[in-house]
């Protein structure tokens, strides 16, 4: 989608929606930068691939949950690209489905502090060179327990609502910068994470909940890619501050 000359920043891009992401955005053009956690070889694999079809990347070693960790990295991406003008928020980790009651203060931080303060870790990082761009995208990838509040996911539920008010936050004070700031949120996804939720759903094979989805099939890694890809291209100049579902039309009642 005629991304040439921007750059991305992609958390946790080495394996599933975010392997995803940074592959497309380097199909349209841009150059990308893969941060991991821990998985280097996943991430060395995804800059291979981009580098083999002629692509420009590097991977960077960094924890978001941690400010200083952030911070040098941004600094080492734009020293080795000049800027940062994408920033996809998509590093993310689930609480261990404690009850309130029961949540240790250790689960409630680890996955806030990579949800939640990752993101605003991240998000401010860039700002400075972004807004020196002709164009900037911050894109948060959530999920809807933003918004369902189901039981045992509290600090994830508290950690991607606070992930989306940082979003809308930031399309209102960045928009005269030139930023856009909006939230892409993925239905039941093909990947390992998505797996386990299928097996507690009874399913040993995700792509058994594929009639329950109203549009016929569960979301796969490319499927949010996509909606990524539309939203920091030319398509959608205007757009800021939404929140876009992609899920197939959603899951269909059981029978």
């Amino acid at each position: 989608m005629g991304l040439e000359g921007r750059v991305a920043l992609v958390t946790g891009g080495g394996r599933g929606i975010g392997k995803a992401i940074a592959l497309g955005l380097a199909a349209d053009g841009a150059a990308v930068a893969v941060n991991y956690r821990k998985d280097a070889d996943a991430a060395a694999a995804v800059v291979a691939e981009i580098e083999g079809k002629g692509g420009r990347a590097r991977a960077y070693q960094a924890s978001v949950a941690v400010l200083e960790e952030v911070q040098a990295m941004v600094a080492q991406v734009v020293a080795d690209f000049g800027y940062v003008d994408i920033l996809v928020n998509n590093a993310g980790i689930s609480n261990r489905m404690g009850l309130v009651a029961t949540t240790t203060l250790d689960d409630l931080e680890r996955v806030i502090d990579t949800i939640a303060l990752g993101s605003h870790h991240t998000s401010q990082a860039v700002l400075a060179t972004m807004r020196e761009r002709p164009r900037g995208d911050i894109i948060m990838i959530s999920s809807n327990s933003a918004i369902t509040t189901d039981p045992r996911t509290a600090p994830y539920s508290m950690a991607k609502a606070a992930q989306e008010v940082l979003a809308f936050t930031l399309a209102k004070e960045e928009a005269a910068n030139g930023v856009r700031a909006n939230v892409v949120v993925p239905g039941l996804t093909n990947t390992d994470l998505g797996a386990r939720v299928a097996k507690g759903m009874g399913h040993d094979d995700i792509h058994e909940i594929n009639p329950r989805v109203a549009l016929g099939r569960v979301v796969e890694p490319e499927d949010v890619a996509a909606m990524v890809r539309f939203l920091v291209s030319d398509a959608a100049a205007l757009v800021t501050g939404q929140r876009i579902v992609v899920d197939g039309g959603g899951l269909k009642p059981a029978h």
